[in-house]
């Protein structure tokens, strides 16, 4: 099947996630599954076959063979189950569809590893753990999740969860490697757009734009030195007294990795963490303890698990400063006296963010937020965090909103006024106000295009088999090479 330009780059880097109820929607190349919150809708009726799913297969009878991967019956089941967690109207989707979704997989992943990419195990173990302790937390038990997925033990099902993770991990990889080049010049993006019929042209919901000014409580002297003693001491008990690091992380650590007894793997020194926590897991040897130390997120100690090459597997225990009541009600109120002289016209919003704002991302763009997603400063109001949206909702241009209280990532109380700088109606896509939205379209249906054209070369480089119950699925691809 031939993608149209509007549905196409809806369908770009969505994947299956296995069984965990994560943020993504499945398909194949054939366009299976919707976006809920999109103005686009996808085609699902590309593969006209007659399968539907959970027809009776022989359990482990083989669907297909992807050069070295075997795609059995029981993994299409498998992906059902997954599918139906997720909230997937699975009755649209057919065998073939999930099937050919399958089959994309492990082709990335059997190139991946031609291509020598690689993903450590490490990450995948830390994955499954996640998964794990989500299905426990929906099932009861580990023997109640063993039993739901049909193996016999939950060691059984984490060799099989490893299989999984560990082909999507690299097919992930590969897909990056693909398209990883592919850039879009301006001419490209205006043919792009003028390609598209007027009336089929894209529909951007309302949007806003938002400026911030926050007002921390702030940390003594006296609360700051409270937890530095308290690691000195958790380090001696562990350094001395030869205590295990993890089970300090389990009962102390104040955040999501105490669960996983403070363990962060394959920290490389490109990660995403804060420079100060990784300065500090490449300066020390393996199995030495850090001295405490501080980062944006709070005050950390650091174990050396593993080293492994240019990558570092570390434990650590965070942990937050007390703040006092008298300190919260100093901050409620500084931000209430910074907005009434914004009301009364003394300060500008933008000069007051810039002078007064505690939040070191938005003080010097005058409190401007910055949408994560799209790297812009516009909000798409049906799809932005819901607090701020009720926020912001009812908020007119320049109106500045009532003091709210808000939590930061350490679960510290901070004070909020917000103000909405622009408002953008629900509009048909221009190409001269919307050039942003429109050249990551052009560039997302040029990278499938990329996509398209390595999946046809690679079909016919690769050992390929299709079981006969198969072989009139009206795939996406040329499975049946024909």
């Amino acid at each position: 099947m031939k993608f149209t330009l509007l549905n196409s780059f809806l369908i770009f880097f969505l994947s299956i996630h296995s069984i965990t109820a994560q943020n993504v929607v499945t398909v194949d190349s054939a366009g299976v599954a919707k976006e809920n919150n999109s103005s686009f809708s996808v085609d699902t009726s590309v593969a006209k076959d007659t399968i539907k799913p959970f027809k009776r297969f022989k359990a482990e009878g083989v669907a297909s063979v992807i050069g070295e991967y075997v795609i059995v019956e029981f993994d299409i089941d498998l992906s059902y189950i997954e599918l139906k967690e997720q909230g997937v109207a699975i009755d649209e989707i057919s065998r073939c569809q999930m099937l050919g979704k399958l089959m994309e997989d492990k082709l990335y992943a059997h190139h991946a590893k031609l291509d020598s990419l690689l993903v450590p195990d490490a990450e995948i173990n830390g994955r499954i753990d996640q998964q794990i302790q989500y299905m426990v937390s929906e099932l009861g038990s580990e023997e109640k999740v063993a039993e739901y997925y049909r193996k016999e033990s939950i060691s059984e099902l984490r060799q099989q969860l490893f299989e999984v993770n560990k082909t999507l991990a690299l097919a992930t990889e590969m897909q990056q490697k693909i398209t990883e080049e592919v850039e879009i010049t301006p001419e490209e993006v205006r043919e792009f757009f003028y390609k598209i019929p007027e009336d089929e042209r894209p529909i951007f919901g309302a949007e806003v734009e938002v400026s911030q000014i926050v007002i921390e409580p702030q940390v003594t002297k006296k609360a700051e030195q409270e937890v530095i003693d308290r690691l000195n001491e958790i380090r001696a008990e562990v350094v001395e007294g030869g205590a295990s690091f993890a089970t300090r992380a389990v009962l102390y650590s104040k955040d999501g990795s105490a669960s996983k007894g403070g363990l962060i793997p394959g920290i490389k020194r490109n990660s995403p963490y804060a420079k100060e926590f990784k300065d500090m897991a490449f300066s020390l040897l393996e199995g030495e303890v850090s001295e405490p130390f501080e980062t944006s997120f709070g005050w950390h100690i650091l174990y050396v698990d593993k080293i492994r090459g240019q990558e570092v597997d570390v434990r650590h225990i965070i942990l937050f400063p007390q703040v006092s009541q008298s300190t919260i009600d100093e901050a409620k109120s500084k931000v209430e006296t910074i907005r009434q002289q914004i009301v009364d016209g003394n300060i500008s919003f933008e000069d007051a963010a810039k002078t007064y704002s505690d939040e070191k991302e938005t003080r010097n763009n005058g409190g401007k937020l910055v949408n994560p997603v799209t790297g812009d400063t516009k909000f798409d109001l049906t799809k932005m965090d819901p607090t701020l949206g009720a926020q912001v909702y009812n908020l007119k241009k320049g109106e500045v909103s009532k003091v709210y209280t808000d939590r930061d990532y350490t679960g510290k109380s901070v004070f909020k006024i917000l103000t909405v700088v622009n408002r953008y109606d629900e509009h048909p896509a221009d190409y001269v106000k919307d050039y942003e939205k429109i050249q990551e379209l052009a560039l997302k249906e040029k990278k499938i295009r990329a996509i398209e054209k390595w999946q046809d070369k690679k079909i016919k480089e690769t050992y390929v088999h299709v079981n006969e119950d198969y072989k009139d699925c009206e795939f996406s691809s040329n499975w049946v090479k024909q």
